[in-house]
């Protein structure tokens, strides 16, 4: 009966660590994907910009 709860207990133990890993994944996307969208942004005006002083 022990052995089953300690079998209990680790299979928790790696549900629970599986999804923080996994939302710290999706959160690391979402970061990544909105910085990636701020740059396009900066670098699109500043060629716009660097394009009509000519």
């Amino acid at each position: 009966m022990l052995a089953l709860l300690g079998l209990l207990l680790v299979i928790w133990l790696v549900c629970i660590v599986l999804g923080v890993v996994i939302k710290g994944l999706f959160w690391l996307i979402i970061v990544g994907a909105v910085l990636f969208l701020a740059t396009a942004a900066v670098g699109f005006v500043k060629r716009e910009a660097l394009g009509r002083g000519r």
